[in-house]
């Protein structure tokens, strides 16, 4: 999956709240792509970083997958094409729910700085 283009459909546009867990602000996009089912039953995941701009939907490239070990799914993170983004700067930006799990970030460079 690393490396395709997808397009997310946005639950959870930057600023807004989760809807169980009130206090959880979401700092970055967040939403899922259709047609994909995981393990939870449900439409994978994804965390889009790079738009700083609330978005109802997102087309980009699957930079990383962040898989954890304590859940039955992994995220996807979506970027805009020709982005960039080191795994630390990738789990600053997803750290706000990612801090709850012990989870890793899988990339194509994994010599990329952590």
């Amino acid at each position: 999956m690393l490396c395709k283009l997808v397009k997310v459909t946005v639950d959870r546009p930057l600023g807004s709240y989760h809807p169980k867990h009130k206090d959880m602000y979401y700092p970055i996009n967040y939403g899922y792509i259709e047609g994909i089912i995981v393990g939870d039953g449900e439409e994978q995941d994804a965390y889009i970083i790079g738009i700083d701009e609330p978005v109802k939907e997102f087309t980009g490239r699957v930079i990383a997958i962040i898989h954890r070990y304590d859940d039955v799914e992994e995220k996807w993170v979506v970027a805009p094409e020709n982005s960039h983004f080191t795994k630390a700067e990738i789990m600053e930006k997803v750290e706000f729910t990612e801090k709850y799990y012990d989870s890793e970030i899988i990339m194509m460079d994994d010599n990329t700085s952590s």
